[in-house]
């Protein structure tokens, strides 16, 4: 049985104009640079004043444990799962696994039908 385990942070979406500002102390932050935008999701406290963009309202889960590199699907059936609830990601995923970011009015929904189809909430 795969466990997911809920993220009791509120989160923020952004895009910002560089990483020197960003404060890389906290404790859950993930950045994502490519040649086209800087992208930040961190604790929406903690979101910088200086957003190009931003979305609040996100809340999250992850995979729990260490996800060998030969799984297939796992990212695919949850998200496939979600979807036919109608209810979009924001996926991103570590060296370790994979954090799935819904927003907080259908979070709880998220978890529901996750359940119900075999998965862990912790």
């Amino acid at each position: 049985m795969m466990q997911l385990k809920k993220i009791d942070l509120d989160l923020t979406v952004c895009k910002v104009p560089s990483v020197r500002e960003l404060d890389t102390n906290s404790d859950f932050y993930f950045i994502g640079k490519t040649d086209e935008e800087i992208s930040l999701v961190c604790a929406t406290e903690n979101a910088p004043k200086n957003t190009l963009e931003r979305d609040d309202g996100w809340r999250a889960f992850r995979i729990q444990g260490t996800l060998d590199f030969s799984l297939i699907g796992i990212l695919s059936r949850i998200s496939g799962i979600l979807a036919e609830n109608r209810i979009g990601i924001f996926a991103v995923s570590t060296y370790n696994t994979d954090y799935i970011l819904v927003k907080k009015v259908d979070f709880k929904k998220a978890l529901d039908v996750l359940a119900d189809r075999g998965y862990e909430i912790v």
